[in-house]
């Protein structure tokens, strides 16, 4: 008990030991956020260089001349507002390096994973400032040499115009797109190209002293038009000039020919679901050719022999499934369409006979002008009596070899008229 009642005495004592101030300061806190065009966050920049802007104004008096030119240029035209691209320059007036940080190269560029404020009181007023900074207000100058004036070419005073964001595109699409948004745009390009009323007078000048030949284009007119037939040379003196190849098979398409001649290569056998039995009956022959380039004419013929069957039985009724599965390339899909087809689905009677001019004169070339006509009218679906009028049309006469009746083309060309009945 004795004890208890000496420290109820010691705590008394402190008690009344103790004196308690209580001092009461009201701080105000304003946060200052980048939000209006007026107020922006601080912006940081160093000099990884080495270079201390500061190191000639601890003695002014020795150089009063010097003196930073420091500018901030912000991008007008920006995809977001609340983070538009900046650059900061620092000039010193005496020499000619100029010390530039921008927002979108460098550190400024790297993740931010943390925020930073900066806090100022301000111990008169009693108001602590917090300003943000974000990572990307962090510069660093870099130097460079000669006078910037302007921002790079980033930054556009005013609107950007139509035709410039075309151009950013196509050039965006030439450098990163695939081939075939290259070659959709340069189609698009070409199509939309007009010629300005100069180009347009200049042109009409020039077609004003040009020769035209009438007697040419009456050849082509009943050549293409009269005849619906491959073009032909009455005054050929062989076979093979009677239908010039090369006006048939142009240049370039050659190419584009080489499926068949690339499956004999390999050692392959040719699908008979996939080629016409026509093409499949001459692939022996094309192997016993010891002439590679007479053997790369006779694949390249096969295989445009199969293009064109393939054509004709897409626009048909009963050939349609064969079709299905075929893969045309563009350049020969684009040809036959113009050619041959129609916005309908079955072309006309005149292109379907032009289509089996070209098949039958394709078939002379691979046979050497000997063409036993029974696997190409089973390709064509047709019978050989009814395919008979198209190789008589053509020029050609029919002859027995061994039992075979096979087509010839004899020389020089006749083509066949057709004879009008007198009336009696």
């Amino acid at each position: 008990m004795a004890k208890s009642e000496k420290k109820k005495k010691k705590a008394k004592v402190e008690e009344t030991g103790v004196v308690k101030v209580e001092i009461s300061t009201k701080v105000k806190i304003m946060t200052i956020r980048d939000d209006s065009d007026k107020k922006m966050a601080p912006i940081i920049g160093y000099f990884p260089s080495g270079y201390d802007p500061l190191k000639d104004h601890v003695n002014p008096e020795s150089n009063p001349q010097v003196n930073h030119d420091v500018k901030i240029y912000r991008s007008l035209n920006t995809r977001n507002p609340k983070k538009p691209r900046m650059q900061l320059v620092v000039r010193d007036s005496g020499s000619q390096v100029n010390f530039v940080g921008t927002s979108y190269s460098g550190e400024a560029t790297a993740p931010q994973l943390c925020n930073y404020a900066l806090g100022v009181m301000d111990k008169e007023t009693g108001v602590l400032k917090i300003v943000p900074i974000a990572a990307n207000r962090i510069f660093r100058l870099e130097p460079k040499i000669g006078e910037l004036e302007q921002p790079g070419k980033e930054f556009h005073e005013g609107e950007v115009t139509a035709a410039e964001t075309v151009d950013q595109l196509r050039n965006l699409t030439l450098k990163y797109s695939t081939k075939a948004n290259i070659r959709r745009d340069v189609k698009i390009d070409t199509l939309r190209q007009t010629a300005d009323l100069e180009t347009q007078q200049g042109l009409d000048y020039k077609l004003k002293k040009i020769k035209v030949n009438k007697e040419a284009l009456q050849d082509i007119a009943s050549t293409i038009n009269a005849r619906n037939i491959p073009p032909y040379d009455l005054g050929a003196t062989t076979s093979e000039m009677a239908y010039p190849l090369n006006k048939i098979i142009f240049e370039g398409e050659w190419d584009y020919l080489l499926d068949i001649f690339e499956l004999t290569q390999v050692g392959s056998e040719v699908n008979p679901d996939v080629y016409p039995s026509f093409v499949c009956n001459r692939i022996q022959k094309l192997k016993e050719l010891e002439d590679d380039v007479k053997k790369r004419q006779m694949a390249g013929i096969l295989s445009y022999i199969t293009h064109l069957i393939k054509f004709k039985d897409r626009n048909s009724m009963d050939g349609v499934s064969s079709a299905k599965r075929h893969k045309f390339p563009s350049i020969f899909l684009r040809k036959f369409s113009s050619m041959f087809g129609s916005n309908e689905r079955r072309f006309p009677d005149e292109k379907q006979k032009l289509l089996i001019s070209y098949v039958l004169v394709l078939s002379m070339f691979a046979d050497n002008f000997r063409s036993d006509p029974s696997d190409i009218a089973k390709d064509l679906r047709m019978g050989q009596i009814s395919l008979r009028p198209h190789f008589e049309y053509l020029g050609c006469k029919f002859v027995r070899d061994n039992k075979v009746v096979v087509a010839t083309l004899p020389l020089p060309l006749q083509l066949h008229t057709t004879k009008r009945k007198r009336r009696r």
